[in-house]
């Protein structure tokens, strides 16, 4: 599948952007994003290891207290970090 300039891949009907070994999921538009560090993979290069943060979206850095975890599986990752998202927009 070739993507136009512009386009993303969506999950969940969400723009899902990776950058070398870190993936976005959420709306810029909204105050918070997650974000998916990828910091281990097997022999496969499949990743094996993924830290889950709820950052703001105006500053990366800043995590939302209590929504950090690690977990083995980027789907494992993406649905626990989705459910997180959903939460914290609803809450701010």
């Amino acid at each position: 599948m070739q993507l136009k300039k512009g386009q993303y891949v969506l999950y969940k009907g969400l723009p899902l952007v990776r950058d070398g070994d870190t993936l976005y999921y959420g709306d810029l538009k909204e105050k918070y994003i997650l974000t998916l560090n990828i910091l281990g993979k097997d022999a496969n290069e499949n990743p094996n290891m993924i830290m889950v943060q709820i950052c703001q979206t105006n500053d990366r850095n800043k995590i939302v207290k209590g929504k950090q975890a690690f977990k083995k599986d980027l789907y494992e990752a993406l649905d626990l970090g989705g459910i997180w998202l959903d939460q914290t927009i609803k809450e701010n």
